[in-house]
């Protein structure tokens, strides 16, 4: 005959097996988002540096080549109106693609990042003056909805901000993990000055 009190025990010791399980797979998954975590504040703005580099020199080398660069045009007749008709686009267009292949180059290389930084900034001026000179033909789409060349304008504001962030760490800040140092030192501190990528 079956003992009912063994059953009851097993049957609670069961109960009991499923919390613990679900806290030990919680803690895993907390333990694996905080290496992520420690990884991210280790390496993001690196890959930030070293993608954003690579983003420019790979446009930077299209506009080398007549008609291969979507943007080839839009930037000539932004130049020529920068410019009030001075520099023709064809030395325009090998002007950009040449600053913009430096630009890439010490960005991948991690030296030299204050100058890149300066480069960003004068091209990012030339990247978005078209959506003020030249307003009418990124925009004429149904409803003034931007055209192919107005939104491969708008999404560089995407590169403003990844400029902004890097331009952050030129005078050596960089990302910290604070929280979790002061929850293994017990104690709050400030984030260690650290050098930059460059």
């Amino acid at each position: 005959m079956p003992n009912p009190t063994q059953d009851t025990s097993t049957s609670t010791d069961e109960h009991a097996a499923q919390p613990r399980e679900a806290y030990g797979a919680a803690r895993r998954l907390e333990a694996l988002e905080l290496a992520l975590h420690r990884w991210l504040v280790a390496h993001s703005i690196t890959f930030l540096r070293v993608s954003l580099g690579t983003v420019f020199l790979f446009f930077g080398f299209l506009k080398f080549f007549p008609m291969v660069s979507p943007a080839e045009q839009l930037v000539m007749d932004t130049t020529s109106m920068l410019t009030l008709g001075f520099i023709p686009g064809s030395i325009a267009i090998i002007a950009i693609a040449v600053l913009e292949c430096v630009i890439g180059l010490w960005l991948l290389s991690g030296r030299a990042l204050r100058g890149a930084i300066y480069l960003l900034v004068i091209e990012l001026v030339g990247i978005l003056s078209p959506v003020v000179l030249l307003g009418d033909r990124l925009f004429s789409g149904p409803h003034h909805a931007p055209t192919l060349q107005g939104q491969y304008v708008l999404k560089d504001i995407i590169l403003v901000a990844a400029v902004l962030v890097l331009a952050a760490t030129v005078r050596g800040s960089r990302l910290t993990d604070t929280k979790h140092d002061q929850q293994a030192t017990g104690s709050p501190r400030g984030p260690e000055p650290a050098s930059s990528d460059g």
